[in-house]
């Protein structure tokens, strides 16, 4: 379900965070779907229990999921977060293409470069 990239430099329990925003995002995890246990997980991924608890407090913090005293963490109903995502990823790219503009690269080269990449993901 969830694979970690250890040569990233972010800190393990973002990138738990970002693994599961993806799903819900995705919609591969649905509303009120029952997430794994902070020890199961830990061990699935071999990671101190800690971590984990870390990065489900910030998907609670951050609207993800809700949890429920004695019966886990489940994910949240809110159906905002994929345009929430789209627009983030839209001001990043547009930053991305301004810096890129200012530093002399062509249009025709950012075009194709996005072109390229729309491929690659399977657009």
């Amino acid at each position: 379900m969830i694979v970690l990239n250890y040569q990233d430099r972010r800190p393990i329990y973002e990138q738990v965070v970002e693994k599961f925003q993806m799903l819900i995002i995705k919609g591969v995890l649905k509303p009120d779907e029952q997430m794994p246990s902070v020890r199961k997980l830990a061990i699935e991924l071999s990671l101190n229990p800690n971590t984990i608890q870390r990065a489900f407090g910030l998907l609670e913090t951050q609207g993800y999921i809700y949890s429920i005293k004695g019966r886990g963490n489940f994910i949240s109903g809110k159906g905002t977060f994929a345009d929430e995502r789209r627009k983030e990823v839209y001001r990043e790219f547009e930053e991305a293409a301004i810096q890129a503009l200012d530093i002399g690269i062509d249009k025709t080269v950012l075009v194709e470069c996005v072109q390229g990449a729309a491929e690659r993901g399977g657009l």
